[in-house]
């Protein structure tokens, strides 16, 4: 994944289109009145966006005529990480922004929301619609008693219901925080007991694969181990009354009741977000209403050049923070696209059926959906109408070489692909889109306005064409303001600024290019290091998956008490495919010949499956201390994987090679 620098771009943005972007008049605005460059394109205006900090988040303030109820002191008090202090002295409510183009009387009966489910029956909800709803939700909540600060939880699919209730508690002040109902009991308690909500939204199933799966014992499970809840509201998805002593959804939302929204501080918490936590309980991540409001307002309204003619659809569950971030489509006035169902349902090419039923213009996935429709030789552009879509854009894991290609060539050859790295810690991107650069092949195009991204060795120095730590330099305004029961800040603390005091470590491999293009090679504290060659495990996954008889690998290098160092590589195979010397032969010549000799496996070893997060992630980090000997208890949270049974391999593997 290196990069000549003459090497042609995939894609180049037409003039036609960079002079209609957001982030250009935007430039040309904020030269005449903040003193931005008004030449040197994007690279000039990050530059000064990142040493005029306050002055860059002044401007995108007004530039989307944030409204402060109470004005604020500064733009940043104490610019101290961790601790920097936003805007202090101002108030405002989030939920009043995501929901004032419905007072917009051109658009008040325009779709806010577009759900679709596994059926692909497409429901439409106005802008008017859902304001009437939060503001009676709203109401609700104050009545049962929830005041600022109370957490509100959800354990509910990416439904309509999700949205109204997430701005209801936005609009009262309380405290946002969500589970999937593919989630267990135990995965939400350990999430749901960190921050004792007051109220559980939940559904009493859900949908997924073709099936209707039950989640009625697993509700009550939940009530009882959460003695904090005051009220627990019913929304039947799956058409079940509503269990003993809870409220119906629909008699919450049935009045017309102009909302109320509580003008609440600019570090007020809007979330709680947990990071996958693979050991001990997961972080819970305490973002605020104004931070959340200015970060996303600029990622929607400037990244992702969102307005009101867009359609914005990221396949997500509520388990997720991308789940977070497709809400704020809102906030420009976006209509969003919800689907709640299985990304393979009926087959593969579920979520491209999706775009073009919607009307999708920027339709958002993972990097692994994108691999298996190029696996599955699916032909979106050909079989589907996706002339509205203008991006598709990819995280969860860095898009492969051959994920570019494939987008340009199936898709459309005039096609924006924006991959973008960030994270659940800032519910944000730090590297991704901007759409008036060039896309080139396995790249990220730029970091993102306001964040000093930086690439560093770990002696603090910055690099420029050699992979280093994913540092930020700077404070950003998404940046928690606490980990929940957290007092001293020292969980907070250890999480990123332990390497590089002062500055945040991410954990991820980064390069930034001489043309100021970003490549992500994968976590850091999971790389390969063999002979003082440093590699990112996501280049042997780009390599060995391209192999059609590799569903999946996985890859760790193991540093041995004799010095030496034992580098596996875990492959689940696919069906039919057998696990032979040929195999095997071909497998370390592929990586012999693209990627480096010095990265070729010890052992090639067929496994039943890989482990992942919840969120999707391969835990490379666990299965390394297992097979150090660490014990299955202590390596890993049982709640934040996807299939504990398959951990079990590789504990087993550690005892037989001691």
């Amino acid at each position: 994944m290196t990069s000549a620098a003459d090497e042609a771009p995939l894609w180049q943005p037409e003039p036609e289109r960079v002079e209609a972007a957001a982030v250009t008049r935007f430039q040309r605005w904020a030269a005449e009145r903040y003193g931005a460059p008004a030449e040197g394109g994007y690279a000039a205006l990050h530059r000064w966006s990142v040493d005029e900090l306050d002055t860059f988040w002044k401007a995108v303030a007004d530039w989307f005529d944030v409204r402060f109820s109470t004005p604020y002191e500064a733009v940043i008090g104490d610019r101290a990480m961790p601790g920097a202090q936003w805007f202090p002295g101002a108030t405002l409510n989030y939920a009043e922004h995501a929901l004032r183009t419905a007072d917009d009387p051109l658009r008040t009966d325009a779709p806010a929301l577009l759900y679709v489910d596994e059926t692909h029956t497409q429901v439409a909800i106005s802008w008017s619609e859902l304001r009437r709803q939060a503001g009676s939700l709203a109401a609700e909540l104050r009545a049962i008693g929830v005041t600022p600060g109370d957490r509100v939880s959800g354990y509910l699919p990416n439904i309509p219901q999700a949205v109204v209730a997430f701005l209801a508690t936005a609009a009262v002040g309380g405290v946002w925080t969500s589970c999937a109902p593919d989630f267990g009991a135990r995965s939400v308690l350990d999430r749901f007991q960190q921050v004792e909500p007051v109220v559980l939204f939940t559904v009493d199933g859900y949908r997924y694969g073709g099936k209707e799966h039950d989640r009625t014992d697993t509700v009550a499970e939940l009530r009882r181990e959460l003695p904090t809840l005051r009220a627990v509201v019913h929304i039947p998805l799956l058409g079940t009354d509503a269990p003993d002593g809870a409220l119906e959804w629909s008699a919450l939302t049935a009045s017309d009741t102009e909302p109320v929204f509580e003008q609440v501080p600019f570090d007020q918490p809007l979330w709680v977000l947990y990071s996958s936590g693979t050991t001990g309980l997961p972080k819970a991540i305490v973002q605020s209403q104004g931070g959340i409001l200015l970060e996303h307002f600029k990622q929607i309204g400037l990244h992702c050049d969102l307005g009101p003619d867009d359609r914005f659809f990221w396949y997500t569950s509520t388990g997720w923070m991308m789940w977070n971030f497709l809400v704020s489509g809102l906030l420009t006035g976006t209509t969003l696209v919800l689907y709640d169902g299985s990304p393979g349902y009926p087959d593969v090419s579920a979520q491209w059926r999706v775009a073009e039923q919607t009307g999708a213009t920027l339709f958002g996935t993972s990097a692994a959906y994108v691999m298996a429709c190029r696996k599955a030789d699916v032909h979106p552009g050909r079989d589907y109408d996706l002339s509205r879509v203008q991006c598709v854009a990819t995280t969860g894991s860095p898009l492969p070489p051959d994920g570019f290609r494939w987008l340009h060539d199936e898709v459309a050859e005039d096609l924006w692909i924006a991959s973008v790295s960030g994270g659940t810690d800032v519910c944000s991107c730090f590297a991704g889109a901007v759409p008036t650069l060039p896309v080139h092949i396995g790249e990220l195009q730029a970091p993102c306005l306001g964040t000093d991204l930086q690439s560093w060795d770990p002696a603090g120095e910055p690099l420029t064409g050699e992979v280093g730590e994913l540092v930020v330099t700077a404070p950003m305004p998404s940046m928690p303001v606490r980990f929940w029961n957290d007092p001293d800040g020292s969980r907070y603390h250890d999480s990123y600024f332990d390497m590089y005091p002062g500055v945040w470590r991410h954990g991820d491999w980064i390069t930034l290019t001489e043309r100021g293009s970003v490549i992500i090679h994968g976590r850091s504290d999971s790389t390969l290091n063999r002979q003082g060659v440093r590699m990112g495990s996501a280049d042997i996954y780009e390599a060995v998956e391209r192999l059609p008889e590799i569903r999946e690998s996985l890859v760790i290098g193991l540093e041995e008490p004799d010095g030496g160092y034992w580098m596996p590589l875990f492959v689940h195979l696919a069906d039919g495919a057998v696990l032979d010397d040929a195999l095997r032969d071909s497998i370390k010549r592929t990586i012999r010949e693209n990627l480096s000799p010095r990265h070729v496996p010890d052992e090639v070893i067929e496994v039943p499956g890989i482990p992942h997060t919840l969120t999707g992630k391969r835990i490379e980090v666990p299965v390394k201390r297992l097979l150090q000997g660490t014990a299955l208890s202590k390596a890993v949270n049982p709640g934040s994987i996807d299939n504990l049974e398959l951990l079990h391999f590789y504990e087993k593997l550690a005892r037989e090679r001691r």
